[in-house]
């Protein structure tokens, strides 16, 4: 059976990308792609979509998802205890870009406020409402995700200390 939680680094065979990897480093190239993407995506799908209640339920289970996988892989390089500030701090700067690029749509007449044009009277409400929804997904996500792993890392110690150490024979 595979290791998925090896003891040691250099145990760990993955070929990911260097690019991507150096990029998630950054929390505000992460945060500033996160929200131009998630705007962009939500001009395309919810303008050019349909009513149908599956539809608009999988796009937005599918924002969420690019949401919260941006984070994840954010947090993923960095120790338990930096969550506590990286993830406010991914919001942040994650609705700033998303409203920035919103007030770009609204300049050139394309952003919607539901089913209607948004005009740049609703641009604040829209800000708010993006950083309450961002916000509670982001910090929400950040708890479970922190809990998951420390009740994995705990799991993973218990299991090491109950492990005999192997007989070596010398002679």
């Amino acid at each position: 059976m595979p290791a998925f939680f090896p003891r040691h680094t250099v145990e760990i065979r993955l070929e990911e990308p260097k690019a991507f990897r150096k990029f998630s480093y950054s929390l505000v190239e992460m945060a500033i792609v996160t929200g131009v993407l998630l705007r962009v995506y939500r001009l395309f799908t919810l303008t050019h979509g349909s009513d149908n209640w599956l539809y608009i339920g999988s796009v937005f289970a599918i924002g969420f998802a690019i949401l919260l996988g941006m984070l994840t892989a954010h947090l993923a390089n960095y120790p338990l205890h930096q969550y506590s500030w990286r993830a406010p701090l991914f919001v942040l700067v994650e609705v700033i870009a998303e409203m920035a690029t919103s007030a770009l749509l609204i300049a050139v007449g394309h952003e919607r406020n539901g089913s209607v044009a948004a005009h740049w009277d609703d641009w604040g409400g829209m800000a708010i409402g993006t950083l309450t929804r961002r916000g509670i997904a982001i910090i929400l996500w950040t708890l479970i995700l922190a809990g998951v792993i420390a009740v994995v890392r705990r799991t993973k110690l218990v299991e090491e200390e109950d492990e005999p150490e192997p007989v070596t024979d010398n002679g």
